[in-house]
This record gives C-alpha cells, sequence and structure tokens, in this order.
C-alpha cells in the first residue's frame, strides 16, 4: 500500500515551518507546500489547527501540529535518521531543540521590544544563550561533528534572522563567538537549509519588521534613510 501523501501547512516567513521543511528534504521525502496568511487563517486550517499556528502536517486523513511532533513523527516513519542512534546523544539533542525554540522566544521580543531598554536587555539575553552554544557545538562541520542533526535544523532557521539583523545593525548577539559562525556559514551553505524558504524571504522579513513599529524597525526605517 502506498504511503499516504504529506501536505505541509506554512506560512513563509514561521522558523518553525523551516525545521520541517529541511528535516523532510534531507530525508527526501515528497511533500506539498501549501502557505497561508496567519493574519488571515482561513476556517479549513483552523479546523486542523487547534493552536491555530504553523506548521501542520497533513498525512492521508490526519493532521499533526506542533513542529516538534512533526520532527519525531518523521523520525519514526521515514529513513536517513536525523537523531543520534544513541538514547543518551538522542536525549541531549532533544533539549537543545528546545533551546533553539527558547532563542526564538528571545528573537521575537528582540524585534519587538519598543524601547531601546527593553531592546538592549532583549539583545543581552540573547548573547548569554548564543554563549552557552558556542560553549557546546562542535561546529566541525555540524552540532555534534560530522553529521547533520535535528539540531542543526533547528538553528539554521534561527541565524537566518540575522541575515537580515545584520544588514541594520551590530547588536553584539554573535560576537567573540567563532564556532557559531563556522556552523552558522555552514548552514547557510546547505542546500536544505537554503531551500527552506522562498528568494523573497529577507524582503518578507524586512516588511515584518517594519509592522511592527518596534525600536529595530526605527533602527532599520533610520538605516533605510541614510543609504
Amino acid at each position: 500500500m502506498a504511503a499516504p501523501a504529506l501536505k505541509l501547512i506554512s506560512h513563509k516567513l514561521c522558523p518553525y515551518v523551516q525545521r520541517a521543511v529541511i528535516a523532510l528534504t534531507e530525508k527526501g521525502v515528497p511533500f506539498e507546500r501549501i502557505d497561508i496568511d496567519l493574519a488571515n487563517k482561513p476556517g479549513w486550517f483552523l479546523e486542523i489547527s487547534p493552536l491555530g499556528k504553523t506548521p501542520v502536517l497533513v498525512v492521508g486523513d490526519n493532521a499533526i501540529f506542533e513542529s516538534a511532533v512533526i520532527l519525531e513523527y518523521l523520525e519514526e516513519t521515514q529513513a536517513s535518521a536525523l537523531h543520534p542512534t544513541d538514547a543518551l546523544a538522542r536525549a541531549e539533542h532533544r533539549g537543545w531543540i528546545e533551546f533553539g525554540s527558547a532563542v526564538l522566544n528571545d528573537i521575537a521580543g528582540f524585534y519587538a521590544a519598543r524601547e531601546e531598554a527593553t531592546f538592549k536587555a532583549k539583545a543581552a539575553q540573547l548573547s548569554e544563550k548564543f554563549a552557552r552554544l558556542e560553549a557546546r557545538i562542535a561546529a566541525s562541520p555540524w552540532f555534534d561533528g560530522e553529521k547533520f542533526s535535528l539540531v542543526d535544523a533547528v538553528f539554521g532557521p534561527v541565524f537566518r534572522y540575522f541575515d537580515v539583523f545584520d544588514e541594520i545593525g551590530d547588536f553584539g548577539i554573535l560576537a567573540g563567538k567563532p564556532k557559531l559562525a563556522r556552523w552558522r556559514n555552514n548552514l547557510a551553505a546547505r542546500p536544505s537549509v537554503r531551500g527552506a524558504v522562498s528568494d523573497d524571504y529577507p524582503a518578507l522579513l524586512r516588511d515584518f519588521i517594519d509592522r511592527r513599529q518596534s525600536w529595530l524597525s526605527r533602527l532599520q526605517a533610520a538605516k533605510r534613510k541614510a543609504a
């Protein structure tokens, strides 16, 4: 019996969607990507997404929501494992995936901060988290060495934000972290990571930042004006 077709319900900027796309691509699994507007969610999407968030993986007549659950489902059902085979190492990787989600929450606070003091506090918080990551990663070339893992799939979208942030200013968040710099470059060159977003991603993210009316929005507008 043929395996059910997979449909990934997506938003173009969602970093959690990108995790799933990277995993599916690394595993060589065909899927259909359906982008929606989260500001105007279709009724059919709300019926299959209890939390109203992307991604949702539709497998035949069933819908799986939450990116971590989707990643684990793909590990259990598809070839080309991205988790370590050792149970303890696998558990540690799951912990760092959760750490990646915490970093994304801090990034959201960074680009949404309305006042300079809050903005700087969020930047310092991110710098501290990345220092913890710098102390752990192998970055030779991937998180834990030679094998690309789900932790790598999680941090590809994290670093992608900084491609646009770096155009706005130097906030010192990734400064003095050479292993992170090497890992970031390796991830940016990985075909599955590059292909997880459309070509207009940078423009979409810049527009998204503009609409936050945040401190970063002001810095971006000032940078554009000065150019």
